[in-house]
């Protein structure tokens, strides 16, 4: 979807940004997800943005598969992109902690208890840790020869 692709990344950020980092796009799959909003023009009021420009997310979100056009005209969620949910709980947070002058706009709650929904760095082993405790180690599809032509800590 962006205008530049990041094909010298070998990065899953990188990737999902070609799908979802265009400016709106998570407005668009802020209001799909937690709003119900299917339809075209109920986006565009809801958000007020320009006609052609929703046009273009939305296309650009059924050609990734995170959408679907349904039945009645409009633009369902599929799979791919519910699972979007988390992320934008965890931008959300970030924001009213960082970026915010103002109580939470919104809270996220459990609708089978009602229960607050908060995000959190799980260690398979530990439970939650602090964000400042999680570090990287390469994964399997880790090319050898990029990491041998960055600079900086890049460790095994």
């Amino acid at each position: 979807m962006l205008g530049k692709t990041y094909d010298t990344q070998i990065c899953s950020i990188a990737r999902a940004l070609e799908d979802v980092g265009e400016r709106w796009s998570l407005l668009i799959l802020r209001d799909a997800i937690f709003a119900g909003v299917t339809r075209f023009g109920d986006f565009q009021h809801n958000l007020g943005i320009a006609t052609n420009v929703l046009a273009s997310r939305l296309e650009g979100f059924v050609a990734a598969g995170i959408m679907a056009p349904d039945a009645d005209g409009g633009y369902a969620l599929t799979p791919k992109g519910r699972a979007l949910a988390v992320s934008l709980i965890a931008l959300t947070e970030w924001g009213d902690e960082w970026a915010s002058e103002i109580e939470p706009p919104i809270l996220y709650e459990h609708a089978g208890c009602g229960g607050d929904v908060h995000t959190a760095a799980v260690c398979g082993a530990c439970g939650v840790v602090a964000p400042e405790d999680v570090g990287i180690r390469l994964g399997p599809g880790m090319p050898a020869e990029y990491v041998a032509s960055r600079r900086g800590p890049l460790s095994a």
